[in-house]
């Protein structure tokens, strides 16, 4: 079964998030996802990133770890910080549920994560940061079509 990996670590700077984003983008390319797929990923990408950034670091700049491996049709992503940790993670994978309104954030990054994925998990201890895990399976595109040929 084909296996691929990529490892990135990159600054808690909001610029960085288009970064992560293109690069997991361009790394799940090989297996040659639809459109709908490549934009779910890179939505969730976004998404976690972006926690990160804002409520894993939001007084200082830390580092975003992001691990990404490919086996047969499924992408595992793993996105960690070591920032401020989550306090109550049910309570925070609610609907609409923010921290910081200030902001005017929607609350809605977990439910995003969660609905374009097969699996969604989140592990976190306050004060001492977050891993996010997610796993999407991949339909059959042009696979299909060249493995029979």
């Amino acid at each position: 079964m084909h296996k691929n990996e990529m490892n990135l670590s990159f600054l808690s700077l909001s610029e960085n998030e288009s970064f992560a984003r293109v690069a997991v983008a361009s790394f799940v390319a090989q297996l040659d996802p639809t459109l709908e797929e490549i934009n779910e990923v890179k939505t969730v990408v976004s998404e976690a990133v972006t926690n990160s950034i804002i409520h894993g670091y939001p007084e200082k700049i830390g580092y975003i770890y992001l691990n990404c491996k490919i086996t047969g049709d499924r992408m595992e992503l793993v996105i960690t910080d070591h920032g401020n940790g989550i306090g109550d993670v049910a309570l925070a994978r609610q609907p609409l549920f923010t921290s910081r309104p200030d902001l005017e954030r929607s609350g809605m990054g977990f439910t995003i994560m969660e609905s374009f994925v097969d699996q969604f998990d989140v592990v976190s201890e306050e004060g001492n940061g977050t891993t996010i895990r997610l796993v999407k399976h991949f339909k059959t595109s042009k696979r299909a079509i060249y493995s029979e040929v």
